[in-house]
């Protein structure tokens, strides 16, 4: 994992939010998507797909690969964020999935 402050990419509704994230951080770490822990370790993929057609959804926040990814409702669809995870003093990082809506 870099260190990395904050980036961000916008999805449109024709996009999968699984390949995004995986993507992203890929491209952020300079590795392959396939040297990656599996995305489903983390969040279920199929979930992640839905939530741009999901009523109410606005937020969700979870952790993958080192990094706090948030996946928030857009005017254009939906933007995607990747910041460094906090680390605790043992190595760990805070595991949290925050939805941000009453899905």
């Amino acid at each position: 994992m870099k260190p990395v402050e904050s980036t961000s990419v916008s999805v449109t509704p024709a996009d999968q939010l699984s390949m995004t994230v995986i993507d992203l951080v890929a491209r952020t770490d300079d590795t392959e998507p396939i040297e990656l822990e599996p995305l489903y370790d983390a969040i279920d993929p199929d979930l992640l797909d839905s939530l741009p057609d999901a009523d109410g959804f606005t937020e969700l926040e979870f952790s993958y690969e080192g990094y706090a990814v948030t996946v928030a409702d857009a005017d254009d669809g939906v933007e995607v964020t990747l910041e460094s995870a906090a680390i605790s003093a043992d190595g760990s990082t805070s595991e949290f999935v925050d939805t941000g809506s009453s899905i």
